[in-house]
């Protein structure tokens, strides 16, 4: 599962058997975990909380999505690269 960045205490990464979901993040305290927060990327380099299972607080979550948004090319990249795939597919 690659790590993708940090923010602040938040780990930001991929899952490596979502391959065939539509491009996301988990996002999370600590080491990677199922209770992490969900977010789908969208085409328009925007993101979508798909769940909060991580309970992360409506102020950090904000910033997180705003952070998120703002490395969509980094996120894409990545996504390509560890999925070995030349399209993404998207949520919305």
């Amino acid at each position: 599962m690659p790590k993708l960045f940090r923010i602040g205490s938040y780990q930001v990464y991929f899952w490596s058997d979502e391959k065939n979901e539509p491009i996301h993040v988990h996002v999370g305290i600590g080491n990677p975990s199922s209770n992490a927060t969900k977010i789908w990327i969208t085409s328009t380099s925007g993101c979508i909380v798909a769940n909060n299972n991580g309970r992360i607080s409506e102020h950090d979550l904000n910033e997180l999505l705003k952070v998120i948004s703002v490395q969509y090319f980094l996120i894409c990249d990545a996504w390509k690269k560890h999925f070995h795939v030349t399209e993404i597919k998207y949520f919305a």
